[in-house]
């Protein structure tokens, strides 16, 4: 049996499948977009282990990420959703979801999709970059400070520069798979 070689922070078998299966792939769907813009907003304090574990109830909890669903929610609904053990029950994120998703829907009217809005930071090309450890990813990068500002200056909250960054490896805008994981050059992986 061969072992594979990992990015060494997919650890775990949840973390494993992430990064295995998801983690750097380019996403064109604006409801995974949204997910992964609202997680990665939600993930900021904790541990990226503790969202995915709690993956399933914020899918439920926020209408499968349906950006116009979730724009709509009232001040009512936020004040359940606080009562959720199934995800995290922090008052300025939850609320940030809401506002995220009306900033969304402004995106989507303006560029067509925030698929061509967030495609257009990496002029549509997933960024490839050729790190050999953990220690050379960096937490943010001059392309990530010019997402976060102009997602700031568009009206979403939650998206400094380091969640920005998170947000654009979880997408594959960019490909921060070290050269030895055998994610690096998969096949049909792009």
């Amino acid at each position: 049996m061969t072992t594979r070689t990992r990015c060494g922070w997919a650890q775990t078998p949840l973390s494993i499948a992430y990064h295995d299966e998801e983690w750097g792939v380019p996403v064109h769907d604006d409801l995974v977009l949204f997910e992964f813009i609202t997680l990665e907003g939600a993930q900021a304090g904790l541990s990226w282990e503790t969202i995915l574990k709690k993956r399933d109830a914020y899918r439920e909890a926020f209408a499968d990420f349906d950006p116009a669903k979730v724009a709509r929610f009232t001040p009512a609904r936020v004040e359940r959703l606080l009562q959720d053990s199934g995800i995290v029950r922090n008052r300025l994120k939850v609320e940030t979801t809401v506002t995220n998703a009306k900033a969304f829907l402004a995106v989507q009217r303006e560029f067509g999709s925030f698929d061509a809005y967030v495609w257009g930071f990496v002029d549509g090309t997933p960024r490839m970059n050729r790190r050999r450890a953990l220690e050379d990813v960096p937490a943010r990068t001059p392309e990530s400070d010019v997402l976060s500002r102009d997602l700031s200056r568009r009206g979403f909250r939650f998206v400094g520069s380091t969640i920005c960054y998170a947000f654009m490896q979880a997408v594959g805008l960019v490909d921060d798979h070290l050269v030895d994981c055998f994610r690096r050059d998969t096949p049909g992986r792009r």
